[in-house]
C-alpha cells in the first residue's frame, strides 16, 4: 500500500523503493509519538509528505542539459544544415502547390507557403472566410497526396 502511493506519486519504481524506505523509517523513528489508532491512515500521511517534499526537492534541483540550455535560447541562429533544409522543404511546396489547378494553388500558395492566416486571405481576395477555410481543407488534402505520390516515387 504505501509502495503504491510513492509510486503514483513519484512515477519512478526506483524512487518509489526509496521513498516507502524513507516512510517506514520516518514512522519507527517517531513511533513513541504515535497514539496507535489509525496505523494506515498514518503511515499514508507519512508516505505523502515524503513524496511532496521529494517532488519540491527534486524541482529545485533541476539542472538544465547543455542541450536544454540552449533549445531554449531565444535569440538562437538556425544552424546551416537547418537553412539548407528550411529552403528545400519551401522550394518543394511551392513546386507541388504551384501544380494545383485554380484557385487551390492561390490558396496553398498564401496558406501554406507564404503562412497567411485564413482571414487575412479571405480579406485579400474579397471570399467569405468560410470559403476560404473549405479551399485550405481541400488544398490540404491534394497537397497530401501529392506528397504521397512523392514519397512512392522515392522508395
Amino acid at each position: 500500500m504505501i509502495y503504491s502511493i510513492c509510486y503514483k506519486i513519484a512515477r519512478d519504481y526506483f524512487d518509489a523503493e526509496d521513498l516507502a524506505q524513507e516512510t517506514f523509517l520516518s514512522a519507527y523513528k517517531h513511533l513513541s509519538t504515535f497514539d496507535r489508532q489509525y496505523e494506515k491512515a498514518w503511515l499514508c500521511r507519512i508516505a505523502t509528505n515524503k513524496c511532496l517534499d521529494f517532488i519540491k526537492r527534486s524541482d529545485r534541483q533541476s539542472i538544465p542539459t547543455e542541450d536544454e540550455y540552449f533549445l531554449t535560447q531565444k535569440d538562437k541562429e538556425p544552424l546551416p544544415e537547418e537553412n539548407v533544409l528550411e529552403l528545400e522543404v519551401k522550394k518543394q511546396l511551392s513546386e507541388r502547390c504551384n501544380t494545383l489547378k485554380t484557385p487551390y494553388r492561390e490558396i496553398a500558395l498564401d496558406y501554406f507557403y507564404r503562412e497567411l492566416p485564413a482571414t487575412e486571405i479571405a480579406a485579400n481576395t474579397g471570399k467569405n472566410l468560410k470559403t476560404v477555410q473549405t479551399q485550405i481543407y481541400r488544398a490540404r488534402a491534394l497537397l497530401q497526396k501529392k506528397y504521397k505520390k512523392g514519397a512512392e516515387i522515392n522508395e
